[in-house]
């Protein structure tokens, strides 16, 4: 890294964005399209890494957990599962056999919302 050169990045240090009240509407499509685009290049040119950050955070980060209490036949342990979403887009989805056997149904379902939640904060870092 020493021997790294220095390169501006198209948006200015400290710049803060909100969204307005009487903001127009804008095309979802049109903008979820463009952010898309702009990942792909964020991998080949790091200097728009940064611009990308910043337009990629009004993006929201929905999730759906579901688990069944003790279904497995074999051990009795329960099967989670979560569906994330990114601006209304399907991004990640798994089902994964619990490591313990859950007490309770309600213990099942924690361990299913705490299991899709590591998954929306990771895409809200990676975001």
């Amino acid at each position: 890294m020493s021997s790294c050169k220095p390169a501006d990045t198209p948006v200015e240090e400290g710049l803060k964005l909100c969204i307005e009240s009487n903001q127009v509407p804008v095309d979802k499509g049109r903008y979820q399209r463009l952010v898309g685009r702009l990942m792909y290049l964020a991998h080949t040119r790091p200097d728009l890494a940064y611009a990308l950050s910043i337009n990629s955070y009004f993006k929201n980060v929905v999730t759906y957990t579901d688990a069944n209490w003790a279904r497995s036949i074999d051990n009795q342990r329960s099967t989670s599962g979560y569906f994330t979403f990114v601006g209304g887009n399907l991004v990640t989805w798994r089902s994964k056999k619990q490591n313990v056997v859950s007490r309770s149904s309600a213990e099942a379902e924690y361990r299913g919302i705490a299991f899709g939640l590591c998954e929306a904060l990771w895409l809200r870092l990676l975001l």
